[in-house]
């Protein structure tokens, strides 16, 4: 009995931390479908938020000339691009996504996909209601 128990909670505790969105994950192109950046995703103060923690397709050196306010010309190494995300039921939402290519800023929206733990749907939507919504992979 007890080990079944054991058993069960393991189980239990690998499935949760399975459905947190908490690593690193590889962004890739939406244009050549390439791996283009790692970002770490973390919590803080029990909201969400990403950096990116590896270029893959650029200088690693780059700076965000476009972005607004107090990130215009940071490296993008380090930069933290999803902001302020709060779980609700099964998705991570009410938050920011800023596109360091552009400087443009989207309400941002994360989750997983029924079974699918090592692929993150990243959802940026434009205050008209357009949206693009990406898959990030776990990085292994």
């Amino acid at each position: 009995m007890k080990f079944s128990l054991s058993l069960f909670f393991i189980c239990c505790t690998f499935f949760v931390f399975s459905q947190s969105p908490i690593g690193v994950w590889k962004s890739v192109d939406d244009e050549t479908g390439e791996e283009k950046s790692n970002v770490t995703i973390y919590e803080q103060n029990g909201k969400v938020f990403g950096k990116i923690s590896k270029i893959l397709l650029a200088d690693p050196d780059v700076v965000c000339d476009q972005c607004p306010g107090d990130k215009k010309n940071q490296p993008i190494m380090g930069l933290v691009i999803i902001e302020n995300l709060k779980k609700v039921d099964n998705y991570w939402k009410k938050g920011n996504i800023l596109d360091p290519e552009n400087g443009n800023v989207y309400g941002c929206s994360i989750w997983f996909e029924d079974g699918k733990p090592d692929e993150l749907k990243v959802r940026g939507k434009h205050w008209t209601g357009f949206y693009r919504t990406q898959t990030w992979h776990r990085a292994k």
